[in-house]
């Protein structure tokens, strides 16, 4: 685990190639503490910090085979490692080190680019064949490892961080577009950042470079349509989930360095740690996160599974006061605006679970697999209320919803039924990030200031149609599960986890996006997913004998916080000045009377806007801290 970059140079290199990337590095060092490497030639120049988890003490990067014509730099994890290695010394190489990053050397030299094929594991890569002067850029099939690029006429600069990038001859540009996708997904889909010109590498894809051109090829998607078993039995199923899952577990607990797991008390993180407390060697730690405040506090179903499976449990408090002390400090592991209030606790827990352990399980992608949204829910009622006639959902639902009395519960019943209307009228699947995102269309057009829209694409939703054209699903369920992997998941869940789990230099590793764990899902008829209004019903039914029935049978409540209720009362103060005219006026990008009633309209209970409000004070530390 590691923050890689590096620069290539499509006529060469200048000599001060190896110290823009040491400057790159030097900006992630929270990625890899325990150490650090280069390799330049004139042609190529690799960087990487390292945080030491397997072979501890000759696994420095970058790698080369044999001959030094193959190097390599690897930020993550290739748990399928020591069978490959065994292969690769049966055919002939040589190894020097224990290390998975060594191994794509070799692997390379004998499968050239269909070697990711043979990969398990979340990874970035850069590799560097000097004998046919080709440079390749991997991301791993889920997107669980960043990476990003920026081209220009002369290199390909390339990092697991923006910050790093920025280092570079990188002139700082305002992506409106991106911008503006912010505020309606609440993070912005691949490949786009918030730098014009700064790309993510999407999943599943690599970027190969020769003298004589540069190609983005994909080379793994989910698919639905191939080998959907519609005929299994229940039974086989279960069976099948419980021991895939398990086995999952299993390869993740390959380390040299102490193992823990994040524990929500939520149906996916309890079962990780049922099924590690199955494999592991040793007695398991656990950790998690809860608050003052009823409704948002999980900590009583976390404190169930910890004493059913006698784990070693630490637990941590949030309190408001956090808020104030963190966000500036996060925006800069962010590195471009990311308005999932979530990242707060997630970076608690990641500095709580770093004082104990190194690496941490974590159940990042069962909601996605399993159809456990309650918009997967909220899909559902849809079909029926779209049966009413228009004029009566219009006229008289619509007003009545608007009516209701705001409320700071988590979910309440208002908040739903608000975000449920402002959905309705499109297809399922712009509904469903309607439901899921901050601003949606009417919102959008008040938000901006006038000649702001004139820079704007006019298609909002761009992203979604993008990736259903990728997708082989033939019922909505399983489309939408797709869209879910392929935004919400791999632009929010992922880059959140991996920001703050690194910026405590912790590496989090994710059971349920093991590639062949997510083809399988796949597989799985969505009639078994989602059985009327019950969410995950067949992973229940899979899990069922390992959980307490408290797990089983609990409502979803999700891994947020209380802000509507903090920005209301002690933080109002702190969002009052970020989003004063003062400092909005900076950069003029919205219409302050729109703000200004949100604002108002919040603080006298009138309407519960913390959906809106806190995207807008994120971006506004972002801009501080990166555009001034």
């Amino acid at each position: 685990m590691c923050g890689i970059c590096g620069i290539y140079g499509f006529n060469g290199l200048g000599p001060e190639a190896e110290n823009i990337t040491k400057k790159m590095c030097s900006v992630m060092v929270h990625r890899g503490p325990d150490d650090e490497g280069y390799y330049s030639d004139g042609k190529v120049s690799l960087g990487m910090r390292r945080l030491s988890i397997i072979d501890l003490v000759t696994g420095h990067q970058p790698m080369s085979n044999e001959d030094k014509s193959v190097w390599v730099i690897l930020n993550g994890e290739i748990y399928n490692f020591p069978e490959l290695r065994e292969q690769l010394i049966q055919k002939g190489h040589t190894f020097t080190t224990k290390s998975d990053t060594e191994v794509i050397a070799h692997l390379y030299e004998e499968e050239g680019e269909d070697f990711v094929s043979r990969l398990n594991g979340m990874f970035a890569i850069a590799l560097w064949d000097k004998k046919t002067n080709t440079f390749c850029l991997v991301r791993d099939r889920l997107g669980i490892k960043p990476l990003h690029y920026w081209q220009s006429d002369k290199t390909l600069v390339f990092s697991s961080e923006i910050k790093s990038i920025l280092q570079a001859d990188y002139q700082r540009k305002l992506d409106f577009d991106g911008m503006s996708r912010f505020f309606t997904f609440e993070y912005i889909p691949a490949p786009q950042t918030i730098f014009r010109g700064i790309k993510k590498l999407l999943p599943g894809h690599m970027i190969v470079v020769t003298d004589t051109k540069t190609q983005i090829k994909p080379y793994w998607d989910v698919s639905h349509a191939a080998d959907t078993d519609s005929n299994a039995s229940e039974e086989t199923i279960m069976e099948e989930i419980y021991e895939r899952l398990k086995e999952s577990v299993k390869k993740r607990l390959i380390s040299d360095v102490p193992l823990g797991v994040f524990l929500s008390g939520g149906m996916d993180s309890s079962s990780i740690t049922a099924l590690m407390s199955e494999v592991a060697v040793s007695k398991i730690k656990t950790f998690s996160i809860g608050f003052k405040e009823e409704t948002f506090n999980e900590l009583g179903y976390a404190k169930i599974v910890a004493d059913r499976f006698q784990t070693d449990h630490q637990e941590f408090v949030v309190e408001s006061n956090l808020v104030r002390e963190l966000v500036p400090k996060l925006i800069e592991y962010l590195d471009e605006p990311l308005a999932d209030a979530s990242i707060i606790p997630t970076y608690i827990i990641s500095n709580l679970a770093r004082k104990y352990v190194t690496v941490a399980l974590a159940g990042e992608g069962g909601d996605e697999l399993f159809a456990g949204y309650d918009t997967y829910k909220a899909y559902q009622v849809a079909r029926l209320y779209r049966r009413v006639p228009k004029i009566i959902r219009n006229g008289i639902v619509k007003n009545i919803v608007r009516m209701l009395p705001a409320s700071g519960k988590r979910l309440s019943f208002e908040f739903k039924a608000k975000k449920f209307i402002s959905g309705i009228d499109y297809p399922p699947e712009i509904s469903n990030f309607i439901w899921w995102g901050a601003y949606g269309p009417a919102e959008k057009e008040k938000l901006f200031a006038p000649d702001i829209h004139e820079k704007l694409s006019e298609d909002l939703f761009a992203p979604i149609f993008y990736h259903l054209n990728n997708s082989t699903a033939e019922d909505t369920v399983s489309r939408l599960g797709y869209l879910d992997l392929k935004l919400y998941l791999q632009d929010d869940l992922l880059v959140k986890t991996d920001r703050m789990s690194m910026a405590n230099s912790l590496e989090i590793r994710v059971p349920f996006l093991d590639h062949t764990f997510v083809e399988y899902a796949a597989t799985i008829p969505s009639f078994l997913k989602l059985k009327r209004l019950k969410t995950k019903h067949i992973l229940k039914k899979a899990m069922a004998p390992y959980l307490p029935p408290e797990i089983l049978t609990r409502k979803k409540i999700g891994f947020d916080i209380p802000l509507g209720i903090w920005i209301r009362n002690e933080l109002k103060d702190f969002v009052t000045d970020v989003l004063s005219p003062t400092n909005l006026n900076k950069h003029g990008f919205f219409n302050q009377a729109t703000i200004d009633n949100l604002l108002k309209e919040h603080f006298q209970g009138a309407h519960n806007h913390r959906q809106l409000l806190w995207p807008l004070i994120i971006f506004q530390f972002w801009y501080n801290h990166y555009m001034e």
